[in-house]
């Protein structure tokens, strides 16, 4: 067992050796993070210059990507740099700020889409009062609240974490996480347990609760509207929907993976479901909006140079 007072470097046990494949690999993950940051870019830059997208549920969309951003910056660079080493080695600090900008991610991720379940709410279930009610102060007051939430919530995590006598270094994993962190003290983490408890609570909990009560109510009032009504939530429901259910299943996934035995799951399985809500969900959603939102495909294709027409003389 090392001593506490030796861990300064973490190591991440999570990799498997594969020379042969090592470039390929690389490669692969090298292209997934830049077509990550393609797609989010493009519809920030869309929704940003586009004066009929300056709207609160634009406004919601555009910090939900901004997060795809962080949270898969907050992943790539480190995985490709680690990748490319023969030894799987971090140092404290680099692990730390990698624990504050994946779970900060997360509860960002969390609160936005509940956010965005109560502006589809205003937008089905009282239309005629939907800007009055969702200003554009009010969309950019709960806009900054929920990220400043999220940070203040995940720096009480981290300053908990940083501080606990660490007798052991080995991360299983092929990142950082708070919980593997805390794993690794050998002082009491009775605190950082119960705050665990609080912040999951706070974090995913609470959201996911309020987004289903959401959608309760705005399948309440499909059922008796009409059908351009259910119509309408459909079409502008389905994303949101889908995307809350993709980034849920990610992160159950590494909350049951953290806490419980997976020796039994292969271990290139487990590396793949880990980074599921980290790889899947940036990509996964602004392809999902790009595709689905009329109005975003709209914005997209003008910001393309016109096409000549036939006949038309240069």
């Amino acid at each position: 067992m090392l001593n506490s007072t030796q861990v300064s470097v973490f190591v991440l046990g999570g990799y498997f050796h594969a020379t042969h494949l090592k470039v390929l690999l690389f490669l692969l993950v090298l292209g997934v993070y830049v077509l990550i940051v393609f797609c989010n870019l493009l519809l920030v830059v869309v929704i940003c210059v586009s004066r009929s997208l300056h709207e609160p549920m634009f406004l919601f969309l555009c910090s939900l990507f901004v997060n795809e951003l962080l949270g898969s910056s907050g992943l790539f660079p480190f995985l490709l740099l680690q990748m490319l080493a023969d030894v799987h080695r971090v140092s404290a600090p680099l692990c730390f700020l990698q624990v504050f900008v994946v779970h900060s991610y997360g509860l960002v991720e969390f609160f936005m889409l509940a956010v965005m379940s109560y502006d589809r709410l205003v937008a089905v279930c009282r239309p005629l009062q939907y800007h009055s009610v969702l200003t554009w102060r009010k969309s950019a007051a709960l806009t900054a609240a929920t990220w400043l939430a999220a940070v203040l919530l995940i720096v009480c995590t981290t300053s908990l974490s940083f501080p606990l006598q660490r007798c052991r270094n080995f991360i299983p994993k092929v990142y950082c996480d708070n919980f593997s962190v805390v794993k690794l003290a050998c002082s009491d983490t009775t605190v950082n347990n119960v705050y665990g408890l609080l912040l999951t609570l706070l974090g995913v909990v609470l959201p996911v609760a309020f987004t289903l009560y959401s959608y309760g109510r705005i399948l309440r009032v499909c059922l008796s509207g009409s059908r351009q009504t259910r119509h309408k939530a459909v079409s502008t429901c389905t994303p949101h929907l889908a995307s809350l259910l993709n980034f849920s299943f990610g992160c159950v996934f590494e909350i049951v993976q953290s806490r419980f035995d997976m020796s039994g799951v292969p271990g290139a399985l487990r590396v793949l479901l880990s980074l599921y809500f980290l790889t899947c969900q940036p990509l996964f959603t602004p392809v999902l909006y790009g595709l689905k939102m009329t109005r975003i495909r709209s914005a997209c294709l003008r910001l393309l140079p016109p096409r000549p027409r036939p006949g038309a003389r240069p």
